[in-house]
C-alpha cells in the first residue's frame, strides 16, 4: 500500500468535493493489488528482465556512439540510419532505465535507483529537476491547467478549451508533430536552465539543490555537450555533426513526446482548471488519474517492451512506485475495479488508433 495510498489520502483530504465512494474505490483497488503480490510471491520492483533490458539499451548506446564518432561509416546513409537509431535508443533508455529508477521502482535498493536515475543526465537532462517536474507536479496534478507543466505548451499548442485560443491553433493537428520533434532539444538546451535558475517548475518550487546536486547539474551538462557535440565536431567537422546530431535529437524528441501525448491528450481524457487554487480538485486523486489518462496497445509486447510499460499509463499513474513489468497483470485488476465502480477506463487497442485520437483531439480543440 505504502506511498501510493498515503498520497491518495493526503490529496483526498485537500479536495473540497469529498466523495466516500471514490475514496473506497482506491482503498479496495490497493488492497487487491497487495493481494496480487502476496499471492504471487513477487516483489514490486524490477527483476532480471529490467536489468537485461538496461544492459541491452546501454550497450546499444555505447556501440552506436563509438561507431559513429570513432569509426564513422563511409556511407552517409548508413550514418544517418545509425543516428536515428541512436535517437531511438536514447528514448528507450529514458522510458525503461531512467523512468523506473527516478520513481524508485527499478530496484529495491535506493542507491541503485539513484545511479540508474542519473542515466537522464547522460541524456543531457537533470534527474533532480525531473523528479520535481514529473514525480511531484505531473503525477499529483495530471492534466490540471495551471499546474501540470507537461500540458503547458502555450502558445504553440492548445490541448484543452480552458487554455487561450490563437487563430493558428486550427492548424495545430498538422504542425504539432514538427513541434514534438524539437521537444528533446528544447529540454536539453533551454527548459532545464529556465527551471534551474528560476527555482520553479511552472508555479511549483523545486526542492533546494544540495552542493553535490549543483555540481552534478553543471558537470553532467558540460559532459553531455562535450561528448555529443564538442568531440564529434573536433573529429568529424561541424557540418557532419550538425546533420547527424539533428537527426538524433529529432527522432528522440518525437518518440518521447508522442508517448506522453497518447497517454494524456486524446479524445477521452479529462482536463481540469485548477489555476485559482491547487486544492480544488474535482475528484478523488485516484479517480482523477484514471479520467486524465489513457492506455494504448496493451496487447502489443513490442510496444510494452520499448516504452517501459508507459502504454499502461493508467496503472503507472495509480502505482508509480511499482515497476512497469507488473503493469499488464495489474491492468486486469484496475479494469475490473473501474467496471465495478463505473469509472471510465480509457484505452486504445493500437498505437495508430491512439495517434488518430490525439490528432482528432488537437483538431477539435484548435477549432473549438
Amino acid at each position: 500500500m505504502g506511498v501510493e495510498i498515503f498520497l491518495a489520502k493526503k490529496l483526498y483530504l485537500m479536495s473540497e468535493m469529498n466523495n466516500e465512494k471514490e475514496f473506497s474505490f482506491f482503498n479496495e483497488l490497493t488492497s487487491r493489488v497487495d493481494q496480487y503480490f502476496e499471492q504471487s510471491g513477487k516483489n514490486r520492483w524490477g527483476d532480471w528482465r529490467i536489468h537485461i533490458k538496461a544492459i541491452l539499451l546501454i550497450s546499444a548506446l555505447v556501440a552506436l556512439y563509438v561507431t559513429l564518432v570513432f569509426f564513422t561509416p563511409n556511407n552517409p546513409y548508413i550514418s544517418l540510419i545509425m543516428c536515428a537509431l541512436l535517437g531511438v535508443t536514447l528514448a528507450g533508455i529514458g522510458f525503461n532505465v531512467m523512468h523506473d529508477s527516478a520513481h524508485g521502482s527499478y530496484s529495491r535498493y535506493p542507491w541503485l535507483n539513484n545511479i540508474m536515475g542519473h542515466s537522464l543526465n547522460v541524456m543531457g537532462g537533470d534527474v533532480h529537476l525531473w523528479k520535481t517536474k514529473h514525480n511531484m507536479v505531473h503525477h499529483n496534478y495530471t492534466n490540471v491547467v495551471g499546474l501540470d507543466d507537461d500540458i503547458d505548451v502555450q502558445p504553440v499548442l492548445r490541448v484543452t478549451t480552458q487554455q487561450e485560443k490563437r487563430s493558428y491553433h486550427k492548424y495545430q493537428h498538422i504542425y504539432a508533430f514538427f513541434f514534438y520533434a524539437t521537444n528533446y532539444a528544447f529540454w536539453v538546451f533551454y527548459f532545464d536552465f529556465k527551471k534551474y535558475f528560476s527555482g520553479k517548475v511552472g508555479s511549483v518550487p523545486i526542492k533546494k539543490y544540495t552542493f553535490a546536486q549543483h555540481i552534478s547539474f553543471w558537470v553532467t551538462k558540460l559532459t553531455y555537450y562535450t561528448m555529443f557535440i564538442g568531440l564529434p565536431i573536433y573529429l568529424l567537422g561541424l557540418t557532419n555533426v550538425l546533420i547527424g546530431y539533428t537527426v538524433t535529437i529529432l527522432v528522440c524528441g518525437i518518440i518521447i513526446a508522442i508517448v506522453f501525448q497518447l497517454a494524456h491528450v486524446v479524445e477521452e481524457t479529462s482536463f481540469y482548471d485548477d489555476s485559482k487554487s491547487r486544492q480544488k480538485l474535482d475528484n478523488d486523486w485516484a479517480v482523477q488519474q484514471i479520467k486524465t489518462t489513457s492506455n494504448f496497445a496493451m496487447e502489443n509486447k513490442i510496444v510494452s517492451w520499448f516504452t517501459g510499460g508507459l502504454n499502461f499509463q493508467v496503472e503507472h499513474h495509480l502505482f508509480p512506485r511499482i515497476s512497469h513489468i507488473h503493469y499488464p497483470a495489474l491492468s486486469k485488476i484496475v479494469k475490473e475495479m473501474c467496471d465495478t465502480y463505473g469509472v471510465p477506463y480509457n484505452y486504445h487497442p493500437t498505437v495508430l488508433r491512439a495517434v488518430r485520437s490525439h490528432v482528432v483531439h488537437l483538431k477539435e480543440i484548435g477549432r473549438a
